[in-house]
Parts: structure tokens; sequence; C-alpha cells
């Protein structure tokens, strides 16, 4: 804002300088043929009246056989058609004009110090003439010479220096109000930025004009109003998952009195995966304010820990051996994101190969399976929770579609992000890229 307007000011003072400019311009054109015009016509009028004669050798106005005006001097056109339409106003007919600049470093000294006594012309410029010829046909030429001062510097000076004050009196006022404005409008985009869940820090203090400090103070009550219905949310989910687990309990020790084997290992299956999918409900439902704190961990070590939980249940996951990795982030949220691509992995795609890439900025975690991929156009679809492509919800092909919905929750909120492409050969990499943070 202080810039724009800092801007237009200058545009403005432009606009006054050529407008000063050109304002002085015409006084000066005014200045130096009005008189000129004057002098002639009372010459010629006072010559045909049978008074004095116009001579060569004295007098204002001199009568002289050629145009006297060197070709080296700068011409004025713009005083030659100006001083026409003044002597057509009197009556005076003329041929041609010639007009010459002559500075005061051509002229004698004792001409500049005749010009200064006389006050014909500024100090600056004493000297400085226009030389002005007029020929009368018949009779030769008629020269006068009249000051014709350049442009001053201290105009150009005044005028700085009233865009200086200018500045002062109106900018300064305005870069504080921007200040006063910008400070706490900077800071709130900051608060709203940081702004988490989980963030129980002070209220952000209330400043600037009226409008300002109502929007803060608006930000705050609405920072306690989310901050509340996450807290709420919090104690309905906990009273969720305890009233759905105790009757899950029940069921898991009535299905011991079971006597048929083989019932009751679907039905103890059947109530593992009800319990499994109300975790991975509850966690994707609290991941916006996680309750495990960052620390600093190996994440090869990480990686390796869940593929050797793979392994044990015989499960064919390879992990390709990678060097330490120290970084800082949630370990279990990471593990059980890891957890979710193996197990869809293998699931889907046969067997697991996993493999850790670093580089300075960034951590790739590949989990490459051989199966036989997802559709272009579906792989986005399979992060939306409760997606499958398989649609029969059948347990044996897998869970009810919150697997990747959760690992991307979790990832993103560690400030990754995961991606899925299908291999040439065959097969789909699912990757996990973590920023690389001490």
């Amino acid at each position: 804002m202080a810039l724009l307007i800092a801007l237009a000011l200058f545009v403005a003072q432009a606009i006054n300088f050529g407008l000063i400019l050109r304002d002085r311009a015409g006084f000066r054109l005014a200045q130096a043929t009005r008189p000129v015009a004057t002098r002639l016509a009372d010459a010629l009028d006072r010559e045909a009246r049978g008074g004095r004669a116009i001579e060569s050798g004295r007098g204002r106005v001199r009568r002289v056989a050629a145009d006297p005006i060197p070709l080296g001097l700068e011409r004025h056109p713009e005083v030659a058609t100006e001083l026409r339409s003044q002597l057509a106003e009197q009556g005076v007919t003329v041929g041609r004009i010639d007009t010459g600049f002559r500075s005061g470093d051509g002229r004698p000294a004792d001409a500049e110090e005749r010009s200064r006594r006389r006050g014909r012309v500024h100090e600056e410029h004493a000297g400085d003439e226009l030389l002005i010829a007029v020929e009368q046909p018949g009779k030769g030429w008629l020269t006068v010479s009249v000051p014709w001062p350049q442009n001053s510097r201290r105009l150009l000076l005044a005028l700085l220096s009233q865009t200086l004050i200018l500045y002062i009196i109106v900018l300064l006022p305005v870069l504080w109000i921007v200040r006063r404005l910008s400070r706490p409008l900077r800071d709130l985009r900051r608060a709203a930025e940081r702004f988490s869940p989980g963030d129980a820090g002070p209220p952000l203090a209330v400043a600037g004009p009226d409008d300002v400090a109502a929007l803060i103070e608006a930000f705050n009550a609405l920072r306690r109003r989310v901050g509340a219905m996450l807290d709420e949310k919090d104690r309905m989910l906990g009273a969720i998952g305890h009233d759905l687990r105790t009757p899950l309990a029940a069921l898991r020790v009535r299905v011991e009195s079971v006597e048929d084997d083989n019932d009751r290992l679907r039905m103890a299956d059947t109530i593992a995966e009800m319990n499994r999918t109300l975790d991975d409900i509850l966690s994707l439902a609290r991941l916006g304010r996680p309750s495990e704190p960052e620390t600093e961990v190996d994440l090869a070590a990480l990686v390796d820990a869940v593929v050797e939980d793979f392994r044990d249940l015989d499960a064919p996951v390879a992990f390709e051996e990678a060097d330490r990795l120290r970084m800082r982030l949630r370990p279990a949220l990471i593990r059980r994101a890891v957890r979710n691509l193996i197990e869809n992995a293998v699931k889907y795609g046969e067997a697991a190969e996993v493999r850790i890439a670093a580089w300075t900025d960034r951590v790739a975690i590949v989990v490459a399976d051989r199966g036989p991929g997802i559709p272009d156009d579906r792989l986005a679809d399979v992060f939306d929770p409760f997606t499958r492509l398989e649609t029969s919800r059948n347990r044996e092909t897998g869970g009810i579609g919150l697997g990747l919905a959760l690992a991307r929750a979790i990832v993103r909120e560690a400030g990754g992000d995961i991606s899925l492409v299908n291999r040439a050969g065959g097969g789909l990499d699912a990757t996990i890229t973590l920023p690389r943070r001490g």
C-alpha cells in the first residue's frame, strides 16, 4: 500500500512538473514575442509617419541588409510562429522570420554586465539571449534581441524539495498507518497457518484498529470453539469405543464355549476383525489430535521391525537393508502407516518388497508388490475412506477400505504424502515421502 501511494505521489508530481514546464514555456514564449511585436510595430509606424528612421548602428530595432543570425545557433521556430501571429494582429506584414539562441558565454563581458544592471534576465542566466531577425520585403531585415533564460535548475530543485516535503507530510503517516494495520494482520496470518487442532497455546494478542481487533477476537473465539468441539468429539469417541468393545469382549468370552472348532475359530476371527475395524475408525477420527509426541528414531530400524512382524507370520515380505536414518516423527503412527501398505501389498499383490531411499531434504519408503496394479483412473479413489476396488466386502479379500485412507492421513499429518504408481512390468509401487527433519 505504501509503495502504491509513493508511486502515485511520484506520478502526480511528475505530471505537475510537466504542467509547470509547459506553462513556463508558454510564459517565456509570450514574454519574448509580445514586446518584440510591439517594438517592431512601433518602430515601423514611427518610420512611416516621418519620424526617426530605423538604423543599423543603434536602437533596439535595427535594420540590416541580410539575415544576421549565424547558421550554427540553436533555432526556435515556435518563436517565429508566435511572433508572426502577434505582428499580424497589429497589421504588420513581414516575410521570413529567423531566430537564434546565443548563450551568455558567447557575449562580451560588458554586454553581460549591462544586462545584469538592467535586470533584463535572472542572475543565473544573465547574458542568455534570443536573436530575432524579421524580413521586411524590399527593405532588408529588422533585428531585435530579447532575454531568453533556459530552464532554471532552481525550478527543478524547488519541485524536488516540494516532492520530498510531500513525501514527509503524506507518506510517513501512511507508513505508520500501514504498519499499524499490517503487523496484527501478519500475526493473525501466522497464527492461522500454525493452527492445529491440538494447539492449546495462548490466544493471539488483540491489537490494531477496531476492525482488525474484532477480527483477531473472532479468530480466538473460533479457535476456542474448535478446541471445545474436538474435546467433545474425543470424549464421544472414547465412549463409543468403550461401549462397543465391552460387548465384543463379552462375545469373545462366549465364543470359547462353542464346541465346534471351525465355528469357534470363524467367530473369533470375526470379532477380531470387528476390533481392528473399530481401531481403524477411531484412529482415523482422532488423527487431528495425536497423543503421541514426536521423538527421534531410526527410520530404517522402524521399517525393519515392521517387516520382521510380517516375517514372524510367514508373510512373503522382503526388506532391502538401509543405513541409519535419524528422524523426528511419531513412531507408532508411522509404523501403522507402513504396516497398512505392506498388508495391502500382501493381500492384493502376493508379496511385498520394501526399500528406503534418502535424499538431503526427504526420505521415501517404497512398498512394491507383484499384483495386477490399479487402473490409472482409480489411483486417487482408493485413498477415500470406505472405498475398495473389490466391492464384495469379503474379509478374505481385505477390510472395509480404511487402510490407505488412514495411512495417508498419518503421513500427511507428518508433513509428507503417499503416492501410488503402476509399474511397467506389473505390480504397484506405494511410496511414503517424508520431509527429512533432524
